[in-house]
């Protein structure tokens, strides 16, 4: 059965992005710090990050690149300029949105959703049997709170920002447990997997 996982580089004091992050400036101000384990250079291309990479880093990103579908939030989605509707391969995107896109971010392999529960379902039914990757901090904690995301892979990044936008900021006061499935050592970053647990 595929899984829903978030995936997520995120600084040690739990950072994901750096402060004034929005269009033009998507990891906010110092916040390429936390893609550098994976990217070339800051102006590097998501969809040509993996031919330069070994070892652990070279895995964990086919892995990241073998999904098939993604779910994102609308601003995620809209600040990485919709990645010209082709996150990788042609996959689909579910994007999370109360409301119609403009036609700039209209693409035919993406689908607008109001719901994250409905979104992730039917992530995983065009996904066949690969994993569904789950984009941004909002909609990780949504997919998180409806019972929907089955994974997180966080790629911890050994610097402080100090300040910006983080990844489990102002959720609810839930107990949520996690069981870890994978701890791998890259250059540069430690890559931990986790399953969420079911409160059965």
């Amino acid at each position: 059965m595929n899984k829903a996982v978030l995936y997520m580089s995120m600084s040690v004091d739990g950072f994901i992005a750096g402060p004034h992050d929005g269009p033009g400036n998507g990891l906010g101000d110092g916040g390429h710090r936390l893609h550098e384990w994976f990217l070339k250079d800051a102006d590097s291309d998501h969809k040509e990050v993996v031919g330069h990479l070994d070892g652990v880093n070279r895995e964990i990103m086919d892995e990241v690149m073998s999904t098939g579908a993604v779910v994102v939030g609308r601003r995620t989605f809209e600040v990485a300029g919709g990645w010209d509707g082709d996150h990788h391969d042609g996959v689909p995107i579910f994007v999370l949105s109360r409301h119609q896109p403009d036609e700039a971010f209209r693409w035919p392999g993406v689908t607008y959703v109001n719901d994250v529960a409905d979104a992730v379902h039917r992530a995983k039914d065009a996904a066949g049997d690969k994993d569904v990757l789950v984009h941004g901090a909002v909609t990780g904690q949504k997919a998180l709170a409806a019972g929907v995301l089955d994974e997180l892979q966080l790629h911890l990044v050994p610097v402080l920002l100090g300040q910006g936008r983080r990844l489990f900021d102002d959720m609810p006061p839930d107990h949520v447990e996690l069981e870890l499935l994978r701890a791998q050592d890259g250059p540069g970053v430690q890559h931990l997997r986790y399953r969420v647990r079911s409160e059965a």
